[in-house]
């Protein structure tokens, strides 16, 4: 340990295991609190300094950020970096997404960028970082080496990160260190006071770790001190922080390796013998709140948990979040020798071209195709305009034609609803008049339903994995890639760009002989452009963009945190009911073989 001055910045971590720094702004603002607030924990509204953060609390406690609308909790830490690099210097780098926003380098790479910079490089390989970037000082680019997109890039003046002095370790490589205050005392967090308490026991130089210390187990041959009892008054007269440090010399009974073994360990190694010591406390009797619904077998919703976990801190009570598993969408690395046929189909390929031609001549056409007349309609209401089937229709807009009363109303053959014939014509070219219609009341195909879903490519094979929940069989993969474009007549916006995110788009099935029947109908939803849509994103709130059309996919591979992953013992029945909806059923994956 060393006295310095080091910046501090606060990070969070994605669902792509990679730490995404926090603003300026918000990194002091969690410093202030740190300074300010009570030592066994408090939280941090980040909302106060940026608007665009509102849904989010950081908990100081647990080192998490909790979103209060959903529920989601993601670890954050506390890093340290020299106060001459870009961060302690006010410099910020981004780069230019497809949105046309910018987006900030994780720390470490924009630490590179700017070094190199101010050396006046030419440019800079970040692949022994591993990014396959070619960043061009010159033309302020970043080219991607593999497929030579070019991204514009920025530098940009911001305020510096905070900077914090008092005893910190010595850096490796411009690694991170064990945290320190502004006021030169340790962190008060839970990982971090853990792993000081480890380099307490080896020696290190730190006795003392104030109000929060645990107390380690002590070796065999050492006697523990006389213990005094409490009478039930005495007891009820002690502070709850005094009640607490009290508690806190019988719940911890986590070994330690010899003292030797300890001496030069890493900070991960450390921090994993400081872990195993959070779970023997978890053991000990101190309440856990669980995080997330993993297979069913959390009682507590998402964001009860990590609010009750909060308002728990906020108590000074203990509480120690569960640590989620790791997000895994993607199978282990599979070579072209392992990748087989999907059994029983003859191709591994299926593409889309451009929209389907219409069937029928005319709207009026096609729908008289699947009615019938009703000489006296019911006195009831066309839950279409919602007027008297008696009376005229309520539609009076372009695109429909005079009937005559003998016309008026019409059944639909095989559900039996009646409607104003105008207004089955008026809802059939409001839709994609593909030459089917729907009943709006019971949501009955008549004719074959098509989408409007963009050209496109779908891949499926065999994998040689297991998913969870299905260890008996392999893993069919489907890989869909549908490339940006321009709207048609049926898309909402016709002549203007749509955008495709997240493509290639992979999801799974079991090899099964289930599963194998879900994808003969997946391709034949495929076929007649059901898959997907072009509409408005429900998750991120972009128009014009590429989304999913009411037929559910898994893209976890190997875990099941977002809902969209194995176990799930009921999906591929959902799937089939999804895919009935939109009428293909088993009948039609009799016609795929």
């Amino acid at each position: 340990m060393l006295l310095a001055s080091a910046v501090v910045v606060w990070e969070w971590l994605n669902e792509h295991g990679r730490w995404r720094p926090y603003s300026p702004a918000v990194s002091h603002q969690i410093e202030a609190a740190i300074r300010s607030s009570d030592p066994r924990g408090g939280s941090v509204v980040l909302g106060q300094v940026d608007n665009r953060l509102s849904p989010y609390i950081i908990d100081l406690q647990s080192m998490h950020q909790f979103r209060q609308d959903t529920g989601t909790i993601r670890p954050v830490r506390r890093s340290f970096y020299d106060p001459a690099s870009g961060p302690g210097q006010g410099w910020q780098w981004e780069w230019e997404n497809d949105a046309g926003t910018w987006t900030p380098y994780d720390m470490e790479v924009a630490i590179a960028i700017e070094s190199a910079h101010s050396r006046q490089q030419p440019c800079l390989d970040l692949t022994p970082l591993g990014f396959c970037y070619l960043i061009d000082f010159q033309n302020m680019t970043q080219v991607n080496r593999q497929s030579q997109r070019c991204r514009r890039i920025q530098r940009r003046a911001d305020m510096a990160y905070p900077i914090v002095s008092g005893p910190l370790p010595v850096p490796k490589g411009g690694g991170v260190g064990l945290p320190a205050t502004a006021l030169g005392q340790p962190c008060s967090c839970q990982q971090c006071m853990l792993v000081l308490s480890v380099k307490a026991n080896t020696g290190g130089g730190i006795q003392t770790l104030g109000r929060r210390s645990l107390t380690m187990q002590r070796p065999k041959n050492s006697a523990p001190p006389p213990s005094k009892s409490l009478s039930p008054s005495k007891s009820a007269t002690l502070g709850r922080g005094q009640q607490q440090n009290a508690n806190s010399t019988t719940v911890c009974h986590a070994p330690l390796p010899q003292r030797s073994s300890l001496a030069g360990l890493s900070r991960p190694a450390l921090q994993r013998i400081a872990m195993a010591q959070s779970r023997a406390l978890i053991a000990s009797g101190v309440p856990t709140v669980p995080v997330k619904n993993l297979n069913g077998s959390s009682p507590v919703h998402p964001a009860l948990a990590g609010i009750t976990g909060i308002l728990m801190s906020a108590a000074a009570l203990p509480v120690c979040l569960t640590r989620p598993p790791k997000l895994v969408l993607h199978p282990p690395p599979v070579s072209k020798s392992d990748v087989k046929p999907v059994p029983g189909f003859g191709h591994c390929c299926r593409k889309t071209t451009k929209k389907q031609a219409r069937k029928g001549k005319t709207p009026e056409e096609v729908v008289k195709k699947y009615l019938q007349k009703v000489k006296s309609p019911p006195e009831e209401d066309c839950t279409i305009c919602m007027e008297p089937l008696g009376g005229p229709s309520g539609y009076k807009g372009p695109g429909v034609g005079p009937v005559s009363r003998a016309e008026s109303v019409g059944r639909l053959a095989q559900c039996g609803h009646q409607y104003h014939f105008q207004c089955l014509v008026a809802m059939y070219n409001n839709g994609n008049k593909d030459g089917s219609l729907q009943c709006p009341t019971c949501k009955t195909i008549y004719g074959v339903k098509t989408g409007n879903q963009p050209a496109g490519k779908m891949e499926y094979h065999v994998i040689p994995h297991s998913l969870p929940g299905h260890p008996d069989c392999k893993t069919i993969r489907i890989i869909y890639n549908i490339p940006p474009g321009i709207q048609g007549p049926e898309h909402p916006n016709p002549g203007k760009p749509f955008t495709a995110r997240g493509f290639p788009r992979h999801c799974y099935l079991p090899d099964s002989e289930k599963g194998r029947k879900v994808l003969r109908l997946l391709l034949v939803a495929w076929d007649r452009r059901l898959i997907f849509s072009v509409g408005t994103s429900s998750t991120t709130g972009e128009s014009d963009t590429v989304i999913w059309n009411e037929v559910h996919h898994k893209t976890e591979f190997g875990s099941n945190l977002t809902g969209h992953g194995f176990p799930d013992p009921g999906h591929l029945d959902n799937v089939l009911e999804e895919l009935r909806a939109q009428g293909i059923t088993e009948d039609d994956a009799l016609m795929e073989k």
